[in-house]
């Protein structure tokens, strides 16, 4: 995450609107009197957005929670691809 004030932001949209695509992270754009704002590449927020939903219900919070735990672990088996015929 990097912080930039708004001024620059304005004189410097391409190149940072760039650097926040090419680096998957997101930039704070800081304003004075008013609230900041945040800019982040597509991916990052759809990304955001799965999470959010994967983790809203408290089961399949619990389930992801779990299969972590078991990978990290080693405690997960590989599994072939199914074939699709």
């Amino acid at each position: 995450m990097r912080v930039i004030n708004f001024s620059d932001a304005r004189n410097q949209h391409k190149q940072v609107i760039d650097q926040v695509v090419d680096d998957a992270d997101f930039t704070v754009i800081a304003r004075r009197d008013v609230q900041d704002a945040v800019v982040m590449s597509l991916d990052t927020f759809n990304s955001l957005m799965e999470t959010l939903h994967l983790m809203k219900s408290p089961a399949n919070a619990k389930h992801l929670k779990n299969s972590m735990t078991q990978f990290r672990k080693g405690q997960t088996k590989s599994k072939g691809l199914v074939d699709a015929e």
